[in-house]
């Protein structure tokens, strides 16, 4: 059984990186094969369910694509993150979904807020992690993140989630 202040432990690791945007050290929270998904909202207020086939706000298949996503933020090649925005996570009601000897699921909440261009904004939503159990920690698998507040003003991106 996996102690649960370890993963507390690994979520706030996570997203402390991306607030102090060390990106490369982010990155090493992944798996090779982990599938990256926020899936939009359809006219009817449901979830997108196919990314293949639907509109997602964010989609990759595997780590390529958040390697790729940070390469272009670290080298000033995605205007949309320039000039890169403050961010503070918060992480609330962490629950464990289902476990086995191989990975862990998991879901909570969160929040953050991002100051750009002397405004600041608030992005809130529900995250679901597998975590792959890898020695002494872990590495995701698969993320869904949910946002709840899909009405927003700029281009949404990894570090906002």
């Amino acid at each position: 059984m996996t102690n649960y202040q370890d993963i507390l432990q690994f979520l706030y690791k996570e997203v402390r990186q991306l607030d102090d945007k060390q990106w490369d050290e982010w990155l090493k929270f992944y798996d090779d094969d982990c599938v990256f998904w926020m899936p939009g909202w359809d006219d009817e207020d449901e979830l997108t369910k196919d990314p293949q086939t639907e509109i997602s706000l964010i989609y990759y298949p595997n780590k390529g694509g958040l390697e790729d996503r940070v390469f272009r933020i670290k080298t000033e090649r995605s205007s949309a993150s320039m000039p890169e925005p403050r961010t503070c996570h918060y992480i609330n009601n962490v629950e464990i979904l289902e476990e086995n000897e191989h990975e862990v699921k998991i879901r909570f909440n969160w929040n953050t807020l991002s100051f750009r261009y002397k405004t600041t904004d608030t992005y809130f939503g529900l995250s679901f992690y597998t975590l792959k159990k890898n020695q002494d920690s872990f590495l995701i698998s698969n993320k869904k993140v949910i946002i709840k507040n899909d009405y927003i003003r700029q281009v949404l991106d990894v570090y906002h989630i």
